[in-house]
């Protein structure tokens, strides 16, 4: 509900979809019938005990060297299970791509997330509702440092 009334609020433009629970990328690009390059897959990462958010393309895995390297700290690792309920009320695979003022993390995204894709979905704090918008109006939004952290 905040992240609906985060963008209305921000006169975004949105698509929200309902579907069977989905616990992995794949599974929620089915679900909402897009390429799974559309999605924008967002971790929680401690990085040397700090908790930020990284946001990249569903078909990519995160390359920690490069976090790690960008952001100047030695150890980096993606919250537990019960780290994320804990800070975020979420379980894994809901967690949407934003942060303040719906999440409470400094947020970065790898430069090609809404680069190869006009568009950009997203679990949006439930494993059973997608909410699918343009890139650009993700970007505006959510307003993420970038830099390059996605691997194929």
């Amino acid at each position: 509900m905040r992240i609906k009334a985060h963008l209305r609020a921000a006169g975004v433009k949105f698509r929200e979809l309902e579907h069977a629970p989905t616990r992995t990328s794949e599974q929620s690009a089915a679900a909402r019938g897009e390429d799974l390059s559309v999605g924008a897959k967002a971790l929680l990462l401690s990085t040397d005990g700090r908790f930020r958010l990284f946001v990249l393309p569903a078909d990519r895995r995160l390359d920690s060297t490069a976090v790690r390297r960008h952001l100047g700290v030695r150890r980096s690792r993606f919250a537990t299970a019960d780290e994320l309920k804990e800070l975020t009320g979420l379980v894994p695979g809901a967690v949407p791509p934003f942060g303040e003022p719906i999440l409470p993390f400094e947020i970065y995204a790898d430069e090609s997330v809404g680069v190869r894709t006009d568009r950009v979905a997203f679990n949006a704090g439930s494993l059973t509702h997608s909410i699918i918008m343009a890139a650009s109006d993700w970007e505006s939004v959510a307003r993420p440092s970038r830099f390059r952290f996605a691997k194929m």
